[in-house]
């Protein structure tokens, strides 16, 4: 049975693919907590959080669980750590569904932003870091039209450890360019872009899909950064069709 295995983004847990694991029971699904997110225990500095550390915590998951090949699923940061996966252990990537992320490294702009994010958690806590993110992860028409959708995402972001939170903010500032990989790709892959996606503009994210040889691109309508929650029947029908 092909086993597919969720990874979140920030500044979330493995709750965001809910929706996808109650639809996908075909196949064998895994949405673990990455460190220091929802009820995984997190690393104890912040300068331990990597994309290569979330990797190898996935790859011991993987061992533990005698799984040799996954197909990837990543949403944002998490599609950060699909890129890694694919630098340390290509051989048990199967095939990858990249959704809301892209390949590029911070600029120096957007490290500067990182670090005022990590010392508003610790300054303020985690419900200072939602009341900032979530005006820009929900597309306007969730925020409109889906008042549960935009209680789930706060109550999510707001129960984050600040620890975990600061630490992920360090291991997205200070990752590496996947932009080389991209050509380089060899197995099926399916982008997923939201079509009124602020963080990672849809624009950017067809450019990647153009990047990777043969790779799919599906963009959800009324749809921001958090397309699984937003639009779930949409995202879990195109994963659908793609396994």
């Amino acid at each position: 049975m092909t086993t597919v295995l969720f990874i979140h983004g920030f500044p979330f847990d493995h709750s965001m693919w809910r929706h996808q694991l109650a639809a996908l029971s075909r196949w064998r699904c895994i949405a673990p907590d990455l460190r220091g997110a929802g009820a995984s225990v997190g690393h104890d500095s912040p300068d331990d959080y990597s994309m290569a550390a979330y990797a190898t915590d996935l790859i011991r998951l993987l061992d533990d669980e005698q799984i040799d090949q996954v197909v990837v699923c990543g949403l944002s940061m998490g599609g950060y750590v699909a890129f890694e996966l694919l630098r340390q252990v290509p051989q048990r990537v199967r095939a990858a569904i990249l959704c809301n992320t892209k390949a590029a490294a911070d600029t120096p702009e957007a490290k500067s932003g990182r670090d005022v994010m990590a010392a508003k958690a610790q300054n303020a806590g985690a419900g200072a870091i939602a009341e900032e993110l979530v005006p820009k992860l929900l597309a306007r028409v969730t925020r409109e039209r889906q008042p549960d959708v935009v209680r789930e995402v706060t109550g999510m972001i707001t129960r984050q450890p600040v620890g975990g939170i600061v630490g992920a903010l360090r291991a997205l500032r200070e990752r590496p360019d996947s932009t080389p990989l991209l050509g380089r790709i060899q197995i099926p892959v399916l982008v997923v872009a939201g079509e009124d996606d602020q963080i990672t503009p849809a624009a950017g994210m067809r450019s990647m899909a153009d990047a990777v040889p043969g790779a799919r691109f599906v963009l959800i309508p009324e749809a921001g950064h958090l397309t699984p929650l937003e639009q779930p029947e949409a995202v879990t029908e195109a994963i659908r069709e793609f396994l």
